[in-house]
């Protein structure tokens, strides 16, 4: 007669990942309530980069571009415009002016629409005193 007391070896997968998909979910709605708010940075550099296409973003959600006010939405279709009217393309830099207070995502938008556009993009920094 065979022993029918063994043990198994085996470790149930089935309840750890209901556990992992109930934390995904926490994650992903807790990280969509996080808002990154970061103050740009000041810097002692004394050094003036060529500006020649500027965008500003406001605490109250204005966006000028190159003076003019506009929306972030246009903001890639004016850039690309005034590419076709620059002689040098290769060098051409978005120069960003956000005031302290603009969520980072904004300056992230402007920053990936350069990216995009393959120019440069340049954060202003406030001197520091």
């Amino acid at each position: 007669m065979k022993k029918r007391n063994k043990v198994s070896a085996e470790f149930s997968m089935s309840s750890l990942t209901d556990i992992i998909f109930l934390l995904l979910i926490f994650f992903m709605l807790t990280s969509s309530m996080v808002q990154i708010n970061v103050e740009l940075p000041k810097s002692d550099s004394k050094t003036v980069a060529p500006t020649d296409m500027a965008v500003m973003l406001t605490k109250d959600g204005r966006v000028t571009y190159n003076g003019r006010a506009t929306r972030l939405s246009k903001v890639e279709g004016l850039i690309y415009k005034d590419l076709g009217y620059q002689k040098n393309v290769q060098n051409a830099t978005i120069t960003i002016i956000s005031e302290v207070g603009v969520p980072w995502e904004k300056v992230n938008d402007v920053m990936t629409i350069a990216s995009k556009l393959r120019i440069k993009a340049i954060i202003a920094t406030q001197p520091s005193s």
